[in-house]
């Protein structure tokens, strides 16, 4: 069962929504939001697998309400207009929909959600349950494969429907979201900076200062991370005495 939040400005396409997705028992709507601040609010408490997310609302767009996320649910929108599709796929969503939205296009949506997870599965063989950083786990890139303890991972990166793993000299992309990662990682050794990242906390080489209350950490492959605003807090809270 899949836990659904809809978020939309507009009544009768949230009751339109709510009333096709009845069709479909594997998903549960566990709330409904009227604009991004209040969709903002609803993800933190509700913590829902899925959004119905629409684009254009009054306060900010479905894409600002994403980007001030550090951790996004996977996102099918839903919208009037058809010039954003480009820039909603940028946002790694899982669909498109057109309102007024067809049956047989919802049906379409809700298979590919299936599909990407059963591959999430399989994408990185040995991540079951709570992973130690002295595991190993096996990492294959088309034809390349290597065996990797997670010690030896300084980062993961968001990278569409894929997560780019670093470790030494090399930058495979493995087909998982950051939010799998996130639930199979030890929390003490790998944390969340931002929507795109979660970094080895052994792996960091230098923590400075950043704009608005945020930090930037400097790992010791060299790549620089920005840790977001409400992160930053935590991070402070997690690494003082």
């Amino acid at each position: 069962m899949k836990k659904a939040l809809i978020i939309d400005d507009e009544r009768l396409a949230r009751s339109e929504l709510k009333k096709l997705l009845g069709e479909f028992p594997e998903i549960e709507v566990i709330g409904e939001a009227v604009n991004a601040r209040d969709g903002i609010e609803k993800i933190e408490y509700l913590n829902p697998d899925l959004l119905f997310l629409d684009i254009q609302m009054p306060d900010k767009t479905g894409f600002e309400l994403l980007a001030d996320l550090d951790k996004a649910p996977k996102v099918i929108f839903t919208t009037a207009y058809d010039e954003y599709a480009l820039k909603a796929f940028e946002y790694n969503a899982l669909d498109y929909l057109l309102k007024p939205i067809e049956p047989k296009r919802l049906a379409d949506a809700l298979h590919r959600l299936r599909q990407q997870e059963e591959k999430e599965k399989l994408s990185l063989s040995g991540l079951r349950g709570t992973l130690t950083e002295g595991d190993q786990v096996f990492v294959k890139d088309g034809d390349r494969c290597w065996f990797v303890k997670l010690q030896q991972i300084r980062l993961f990166e968001s990278v569409g429907n894929y997560a780019r793993v670093y470790f030494e000299n090399n930058k495979p992309l493995i087909l998982k979201s950051l939010n799998a990662l996130e639930e199979r990682l030890d929390e003490r050794v790998f944390f969340r900076a931002n929507r795109k990242h979660i970094v080895n906390l052994r792996m960091i080489e230098k923590i400075d200062t950043y704009f608005n209350g945020g930090l930037l950490l400097e790992m010791k492959g060299g790549e620089k991370i920005e840790v977001s605003r409400r992160q930053a807090v935590r991070f402070r809270e997690m690494m003082s005495l």
